[in-house]
C-alpha cells in the first residue's frame, strides 16, 4: 500500500489548493495530472465532497482519497460558501484523522486506571450503569452532553433515546456555551430561530459592522469575502467595533474600541441617534414592528437557588421607547464605554444612511455575555428602526463557531427545552414528537431540566449521577473548570466519554468509547446560514472506532429501546434523515431531500417547491411570508411583527479592583480550533502556534516590569495559570485588559473564568472577569 508522508501530503495539498484557486480565477487554464486527479506515480485520486470539520462557516472541501486514506484537501469551487477557498485549518483538516495517539479501543476504568476492553463489553457496561442509575435515582439522574460537532443523526438519536425513550430532558450540548444567546435573541425578536439572510448578503452590503468579532482569525474565509468586496467596490467599509486591537482591526477601515460590557450602552446610543436624526423608516416600523418591555431583575446565574428565569414580555409604545433612549445620549455613553460621542454618531450615521446597505456580524463577543440575549435584541433593534433587514445586503447576522451548532443543536433541538421543530413545553410539539417517534406523549417531560452550567452543577450536587459526553471536551471548555472537574471525579458519579483523542475529559472518564471522526462515517451538518451539508463515508475508522450515532443506537438496543431505531448500520443515516424531516414539513422550515443533498455542496432551508429561500420574512422571496401583511411578514410571532425590546445597560457581575486590576478576555486564534484536541495534533498548526500565551498592552507590561516572552502568573478569584507573556505579538489589548486563548489544555485559561451566564439563554460570559498579573522571577 502506498503511504503518503507528511511532506508529500503538504506538497500535494498545496498544489491542489493552488490549482483550484487558479482555476477559479482563470477558468481555461489546464493543470497537469498531478493536481487534477492523478499523482505523479499515475495512481488515481478520488476527490470527494464534504463540508469542513471545523467552524460554523461550513466551507466546502474536496478531499483526495488514495488507497483508503485521505491524502489531500482543496477548497470546493462549486461551494457558494467559500468558492474554492479554505483557511489554514481547512487545508490541513484531514491530518487530524491520523494522530499517533488516536483512540482505537474502548477503555474501562479498573483500579483507578483505564484499560483496553472489547467495544461490546464497554457498551454493555454503559447500558448497565445507565439502567441501574435510572432504576435507583429516576430518569433525571442521567444525562447526555453533546456538541455542535454532533452530526444531525447523532443529535437526533440522542434526543430520541433520552427524551422519547428514557424520559428525561437532560439533553444538552456545548453549543449552549457559544450560541444559545443567539437563539434566545432570534426567538424573542422574531419568534423563530436562525438568520433571515445568508452569505449572499456579503456580495451586496456596503458596510460591515463587526460587533466584537475577530473574523480575520475566527471566520477567515468570510472575512476574505468581505475584503474581496471592498477590493471590488472601494466604497465598501469594514468597521471593527471591539474591546482590543486584533488582526481584524488591521484589515478594517476603522476600529472603534470600547470598554467590556459597554456594547449594551453603545447599541442604545446608536438607536438614540437614529431617532434624534429622524433616520427611522417610519413606514416599516408602523407596519412591521411592535415594542416590548422585559424583566430587568435577572441576576447573573450565580445564585444557584434562584428559580429558572422566565421572560415576561409587556407591551410598550413608540413613546415609551423614545423616552427610554433619552438616557443613552452619546455623551453619557462615552463615559460608560470610552468610545467618543463623535464615533458613536458616525457609526449611527452608517446605519441611518438610506443609500447604504448594512450587514452587522457577531459571534462570541456578543453571545458570551451575561446580557447576551439583550445584546442580540439591541442589534436587531438598530436594523428594525431603519428597515434594513431581510433584503440583500441588509442583514443582522449571528455567526456560529461549530460545524453543526445550527443544524444539530438548534434545528434538531438538542438542548433541554428543545425538540426537533419545537419545545418540550408546547403540548402540540410533544404530541408530534411522540407520534413520529412512536412513543406515548407522556414519555416526553413537559418541563426543561438543566442547561449546561446547571447540568454540571447538578452533577456536582449529586442530582445527576450518570453523564455521557460525546464530541466535546468540557474539562477544558467549561468556565471555572476546576469546580466541575472535581464534580466528575466523585466516587458515585459515572462518566462515559466518546472521543477520538485523549483529552482532560477522557482522563477522568469511567468508560471511553472510540469514536469515528468526520469522513470516517456518513453524516450531515448545518452551518450558520441555514445550509444543510451532506458528507459520505470516505475512509474506514481505525480499530473499533464507531460513529456517535451508532454508539447511541447500540446502547439503546441494550436498554430495550431497539424499536426506536430499527434501521441497519448501512441505512440508518438515510432513515433517520427521512424521519427527522417530518418535523420540518412546512414552508417555514422545509428541508431538502437527501438525494439532492448528496448531489450538491449544501442546500439552504426553507427549501420550497425546488427553491432555496435566501431571505426569510420577505414576501417577495419567502413562500411562507403572507403578502397580506405587506412587504414583510414576521410570521414567528402571532402578531406577525418583529419586536423591538427595551433593554438597558447593566454592569457585569465582576469588575477589576485593587486586588485583581485587569479584565481577562478569552477566545480563539487562527491556527487552532476550540480546545485544540484535533488541531494541536496537526503538525503544521502545532508548529505555527504550540502553546497558549497572554497578551499585555505595552504600557501595562512596562508598569509590571514584564518583557515579551517572559513567564507570568494570571490569578483570579477561582484559580491561577502560568503562561508566557506576549507584547505586540499578533494583537494588542487595551490598557487594563489581557487576552488569553483557550486551545491549550496544558495552560487552562478556564481555571480563571467565572461561570456567570445570561439568565435568559444560560450562556456563560467568557469575555470578562477580573485577574491580576504576577511577574515570575527571571
Amino acid at each position: 500500500m502506498s503511504v503518503v508522508g507528511r511532506r508529500d501530503f503538504l506538497r500535494r495539498s498545496a498544489m491542489a489548493a493552488a490549482a483550484a484557486s487558479a482555476s477559479s480565477l482563470i477558468p481555461d487554464l489546464v493543470f497537469g495530472a498531478e493536481v487534477t486527479g492523478l499523482w505523479s506515480d499515475g495512481q488515481a485520486v478520488d476527490w470527494r465532497r464534504t463540508p469542513c470539520r471545523f467552524c460554523g462557516v461550513g466551507c466546502g472541501l474536496l478531499v483526495g482519497i488514495e488507497n483508503g486514506r485521505a491524502v489531500a484537501v482543496r477548497g470546493d469551487p462549486d461551494s457558494s460558501v467559500n468558492r474554492g477557498l479554505a483557511c489554514v485549518k481547512g487545508y490541513h483538516s484531514v491530518q487530524a484523522l491520523y494522530g499517533r495517539d488516536r483512540i482505537t479501543r474502548a477503555q474501562v476504568r479498573r483500579n483507578g486506571r483505564l484499560v483496553n476492553v472489547p467495544l461490546s463489553e464497554a457498551l454493555d457496561l454503559v447500558a448497565r450503569r445507565l439502567r441501574e442509575t435510572v432504576d435507583a435515582h429516576g430518569a433525571d439522574s442521567v444525562a447526555i452532553y453533546g456538541s455542535g460537532q454532533w452530526t444531525i443523526p447523532d443529535g437526533y438519536a440522542a434526543s430520541k433515546l433520552f427524551k422519547g425513550g428514557i424520559g428525561t430532558n437532560n439533553v444538552e450540548a456545548n453549543a449552549r456555551l457559544c450560541m444559545s444567546s443567539a437563539v434566545t435573541g432570534f426567538q424573542s425578536t422574531f419568534g423563530l430561530d436562525e438568520p433571515m439572510g445568508c452569505y449572499d448578503d456579503i456580495d451586496h452590503a456596503d458596510v460591515f459592522v463587526l460587533w466584537g468579532n475577530n473574523m480575520a482569525e475566527t471566520h477567515p474565509v468570510l472575512f476574505s469575502r468581505m475584503l474581496e468586496e471592498r477590493r471590488r467596490r472601494p466604497d465598501v467599509q469594514i468597521v471593527d467595533l471591539a474591546t482590543r486591537t486584533t488582526r481584524t482591526s488591521y484589515g478594517a477601515d476603522r476600529t472603534l474600541l470600547f470598554a467590556p460590557q459597554a456594547d449594551l450602552a453603545i447599541a442604545n446610543a446608536i438607536c438614540h441617534e437614529i431617532v434624534r436624526n429622524d433616520w427611522v423608516d417610519h413606514a416599516f416600523v408602523e407596519h412591521h414592528v411592535a415594542f416590548k418591555r422585559g424583566r430587568t431583575d435577572l441576576g447573573y446565574g450565580l445564585d444557584e437557588d434562584a428559580p429558572a428565569f422566565r421572560e415576561d414580555p409587556r407591551d410598550a409604545s413608540w413613546e415609551d421607547y423614545v423616552e427610554f433612549l433619552n438616557d443613552y445620549r452619546p455623551e453619557r455613553v462615552e463615559e460608560i464605554s470610552g468610545l467618543s460621542a463623535s464615533d458613536i454618531r458616525w457609526l449611527a450615521s452608517l446605519y441611518g444612511d438610506p443609500s447604504r446597505r448594512v450587514m452587522s456580524l457577531w459571534c462570541m463577543g456578543v453571545n458570551q455575555h451575561t446580557r447576551g440575549t439583550w445584546m442580540n435584541n439591541l442589534i436587531y433593534n438598530i436594523h428594525l428602526l431603519v428597515g434594513k433587514i431581510a433584503t440583500p445586503g441588509n442583514s443582522p447576522f449571528s455567526l456560529t463557531g461549530q460545524p453543526s451548532a445550527c443544524g444539530t443543536v438548534r434545528e434538531v433541538g438538542t438542548l433541554t427545552h428543545g425538540l426537533p421543530g419545537g419545545t418540550v413545553t408546547d403540548p402540540e410539539h410533544r404530541r408530534m414528537a411522540a407520534e413520529i417517534w412512536g412513543v406515548p406523549a407522556e414519555n416526553i417531560p413537559s418541563e426543561p431540566t438543566h442547561h449546561t452550567i446547571s447540568m454540571f452543577r447538578a452533577l456536582d450536587e449529586g442530582d445527576i449521577r450518570f453523564m455521557w459526553i460525546q464530541v466535546t471536551n468540557p474539562m477544558v471548555s467549561l468556565p471555572d473548570v476546576g469546580r466541575y472537574r472535581a464534580a466528575v471525579e466523585k466516587d458515585d458519579r459515572f462518566l462515559v466519554v466518546s472521543d477520538v483523542y485523549p483529552t482532560p475529559t477522557t482522563a477522568v472518564a469511567d468508560v471511553v468509547l472510540p469514536a469515528a471522526m468526520w469522513i470516517e462515517r456518513e453524516g450531515l451538518f448545518g452551518n450558520s446560514e441555514r445550509r444543510t451539508q451532506y458528507f459520505s463515508q470516505m475512509v474506514e475508522p481505525p480499530g473499533e472506532a464507531m460513529s456517535d450515532t451508532w454508539q447511541i443506537i447500540e446502547v439503546a438496543r441494550r436498554l430495550g429501546y431497539g424499536e426506536l431505531f430499527p434501521a441497519s448500520e448501512e441505512t440508518h443515516v438515510e432513515e433517520i434523515w427521512n424521519e427527522y424531516v417530518r418535523f420540518h414539513d412546512s414552508p417555514e422550515h422545509r428541508m431538502a431531500p437527501l438525494e439532492l443533498l448528496k448531489e450538491l455542496p449544501g442546500v439552504l432551508w426553507p427549501y420550497v417547491d425546488g427553491h432555496e429561500v435566501r431571505w426569510r420574512y420577505n414576501t417577495e422571496t419567502d413562500p411562507a411570508a403572507d403578502p397580506e401583511h405587506g412587504e414583510y411578514d414576521f410570521y414567528g410571532h402571532p402578531d406577525h411583527r418583529a419586536w423591538i425590546w427595551i433593554r438597558p445597560y447593566e454592569p457585569p457581575p465582576e469588575w477589576p479592583d485593587d486586588e485583581y486590576p485587569f479584565w481577562l478576555n478569552t477566545g480563539r486564534v487562527l491556527e487552532h480550533w476550540h480546545t485544540g484536541s484535533m488541531t494541536r495534533r496537526i503538525p503544521t498548526l502545532y508548529q505555527a502556534l504550540s502553546r497558549a500565551y497572554v497578551e499585555l498592552h505595552p504600557g501595562d507590561a512596562d508598569a509590571l516590569g514584564v518583557r515579551d516572552r517572559e513567564r507570568v502568573r494570571l490569578v483570579s478569584r477561582r484559580g491561577s495559570v502560568e503562561v508566557q507573556a506576549r507584547v505586540d505579538y499578533r494583537a494588542r489589548p487595551s490598557p487594563g485588559q489581557v487576552f488569553m486563548p483557550f486551545f491549550d489544555q496544558d495552560r487552562l485559561v478556564n481555571e480563571l473564568t467565572l461561570d456567570a451566564y445570561c439568565p435568559i439563554s444560560g450562556q456563560p460570559d467568557y469575555k470578562k472577569c477580573a485577574v491580576r498579573v504576577e511577574r515570575l522571577r527571571r
